[in-house]
């Protein structure tokens, strides 16, 4: 129980402690306003079971390093738990013999939880201690040649020091007053750990114990009145915007669709983003939310190999500017520097691939990606500043609709002696294959096309291609920045693909399978797009498609018997790769594996698989451009990781994955054999046309 002159100075210093954070936070809201666009709130009703869950559970911090995350998971679930237990004691400390929700169960079970969170708060925070000021893991720090502004190399170091002291000091303050209290009244079974350490204070006098526990008091709370103003300074403010992250990111079909531009508004004048406030509102959060893990470092297969990019010092140093120029900004003020100047380099921002994994893995819903993606556009179409390899393929997709520059006279020339239908002779087709521009042009990528037209002359389906009339769907040039040649290219298709009407589409390629899926909507084309593996995975599961060595007459008990021999007989060891834009940006997982495993494949995978699968290193238009100085190539990186795996055969899914891994193997002068999915199923099917 507080004295009269202890509760007039408490709420003396909670008006000023909630002053401060007022001010602060009024700041923050101004400088988020100043990011384009405005969050829509009914997005968070719908949303909202989903992300409580999510914070009670943190379930996306445990996908990486699960210890480090217990630790941390520890820490967070008492931070919350004591915002219960900070009001209870305020109570108490106003109200005589206030006990919060009595001594019946609910009262045990809340001084159980107060107990027992005490103690895990406490081991976390040491545990976290050691390992960020002592054992300092590579992945807690970036390169030195990283981009990251001096002040926040120290910055965060400071900044977890002094938090890692103020959840100490607060909660070991606020346990040791309560088993001073526990001497004072009576021993609580449900508060295990503070009696046990109440037996230490037995022998001092009433007076120590109350001079004790007031003290206990004071610094507990009195931590809390200091620490809120700083709070708001500091990386742990993603507590309260991590979920209003969660709560109000815009709703995407994917992860990698981008916003359509508008050029035929005279009004804008500026396409893409170069400065602070030429980011959307979300992306202004997200330096907010950021709490500094480099997560979305260690997943980055750029900085992997040793390239200048760190999505993480990209959010980080975006965070440390709103800290110290962040006023300029919410007075409506421009930045004094670009992006470009503090945030990342031009070297970085054409690293990227584009593979969406640090969006994936980010535990607070950022998104650096979309940064780099925007500034290339602002690079593009405002500096006319990349690199110079882009130019022969954007001069392709605009003269000849494909970055291979190959005329539209030879878009079928792949399909020579196989009987491939166009839309023009077989108007009333089932399924349109989008075969792309890989596959129709390139002469690794065709052996692809061929593999799987045949498989769908082997099934039966009623298939057609554009043929002349196909081209590229721009997703390259979008992912390098050149929104504009994207528009015009995404324009023509869609009115291309409206004037057949297919009821489904078929693609070779994620990336195309992405564009028209996901990006195409935007201009009014809404069709439903699948992956070639996962046509093949139902006409499979349908019978269509008879495997060699089996009869017509045979059962599917008989044939699935035929394929497990085949498999016990080892001959078959294979490992899929899967494409970013197939299983982390779509979804798409289990058809390619299914596909494998029907055929009789033995399937094992790599380290880094599904969501979590490393880049081949032809995205974000890098297929197209020399690869930014590193270590190692991405490419090499991930074929190595293959040959780990002890397969003898490399799987792909992408025609982009395929030249790249094929083009690595063959420098490393691997054994490996690197095959496209639809080229390993031909080799085990019957062709009975």
């Amino acid at each position: 129980m507080l004295s009269l002159p202890e509760k007039i100075v408490f709420i003396l210093a909670l008006l000023v402690s909630g002053y401060g954070a007022f001010f602060t936070a009024k700041r923050i809201i101004r400088i988020i306003k100043r990011g384009h666009g405005k969050p829509d709130w009914q997005l968070a009703s719908r949303r909202f079971i989903s992300v409580a869950l999510k914070v009670i559970t943190f379930q996306p911090v445990f996908r990486l390093r699960f210890l480090t995350s217990l630790f941390h998971g520890l820490v967070a679930w008492g931070f919350i738990y004591f915002l219960l237990v900070n009001l209870a004691d305020i109570l108490r400390g106003f109200i005589p013999g206030f006990t919060f929700l009595g001594k019946g169960v609910l009262g045990n079970v809340y001084r159980l939880g107060g107990d027992l969170l005490s103690v895990g708060v406490l081991t976390g925070m040491l545990a976290l201690i050691i390992r960020r000021f002592i054992l300092k893991p590579e992945e807690m720090d970036t390169r030195q040649e990283i981009m990251l502004d001096i002040r926040a190399r120290r910055g965060i170091r400071r900044d977890s020091a002094i938090v890692s002291m103020f959840i100490l000091l607060h909660v070991g303050a606020r346990f040791i007053g309560e088993s001073i209290h526990l001497v004072k009244t009576e021993f609580d079974a449900w508060q295990p750990f503070a009696a046990l350490v109440s037996l230490v204070w037995r022998g001092a006098s009433k007076p120590a114990l109350t001079i004790g526990e007031h003290v206990a008091f004071w610094l507990a709370l009195g931590a809390v009145l200091a620490f809120v103003p700083y709070f708001l300074y500091s990386k742990h403010i993603h507590l309260i915007m991590a979920p209003l992250n969660y709560l109000l990111k815009p709703e995407r079909r994917s992860m990698g669709e981008l916003i359509k531009l508008d050029f035929d508004d005279d009004e804008i004048e500026q396409f893409g983003v170069l400065r602070l406030e030429d980011l959307g509102w979300e992306q202004l959060l997200d330096a907010y939310a950021c709490i500094m893990c480099y997560r979305c470092q260690e997943v980055c297969p750029a900085y992997h190999t040793g390239k200048a990019l760190s999505p993480a010092a990209l959010e980080i140093n975006k965070r440390y500017f709103l800290n110290y120029e962040g006023r300029r900004l919410a007075h409506g003020e421009s930045s004094q520097f670009t992006l470009l100047e503090f945030a990342i380099p031009p070297e970085a921002v054409w690293a990227c691939t584009a593979c969406g994994a640090c969006v994936d893995i980010c535990p607070v819903g950022n998104e650096p990606m979309r940064d780099i993606l925007d500034i290339r556009r602002a690079l593009v179409l405002m500096e006319n500043d990349f690199p110079d390899q882009l130019q022969t393929a954007f001069r392709g997709m605009e003269r000849t609709g494909n970055p291979w520059n190959i005329s539209p006279s030879e878009r079928l020339s792949w399909a020579e002696g196989l009987k491939v239908p166009t839309v023009a002779q077989n108007p009333h087709f089932d399924v349109l294959w989008w075969v792309g521009c890989a596959p129709a042009t390139d002469a690794r990528a065709q052996k692809t096309a061929r593999a799987f037209a045949q498989i769908l002359r082997a099934a039966g389906v009623n298939f057609a291609v554009l043929g002349e009339q196909e081209q590229c769907t721009g997703d390259a040039a979008r992912r390098a920045g050149n929104e504009y040649l994207f528009n015009e290219l995404a324009v023509i298709n869609v009115k291309t693909l409206n004037a057949v009407s297919p009821k489904l589409i078929v693609t070779t390629c994620p990336h195309c399978l992405h564009t028209l899926k996901n990006e195409y909507p935007a201009f009014g084309g809404n069709y439903q797009v699948m992956h070639h593996t996962q046509i093949i995975a139902e006409l499979l599961a349908a019978g269509k498609i008879k495997l060699k060595g089996e009869a017509g007459n045979e059962d599917q008990e008989t044939r699935d018997g035929n394929r497990e021999k085949q498999t016990a007989s080892g001959k078959a060891h294979a490992v899929f790769h899967d494409p970013c834009f197939l299983g982390r940006q779509n979804g798409i997982i289990k058809a390619p594996r299914q596909v494998l495993e029907k055929i009789g494949i033995n399937l094992i995978e790599m380290t880094n698989h599904g969501r979590k699968s490393f880049c081949c290193g032809a995205g974000g238009a890098q297929m197209w451009k020399e690869e930014e100085r590193g270590s190692e190539r991405v490419s090499a990186s991930r074929l190595q990781q293959a040959g780990e795996s002890g397969a003898v055969t490399l799987a792909v899914g992408c025609p982009f994955c395929l030249t790249m891994l094929n083009d690595a193997n063959i420098e490393a002068e691997n054994q490996l054999q690197v095959l496209a999915v639809a080229e390993v199923v031909l080799e085990k099917i019957e062709l009975n046309y």
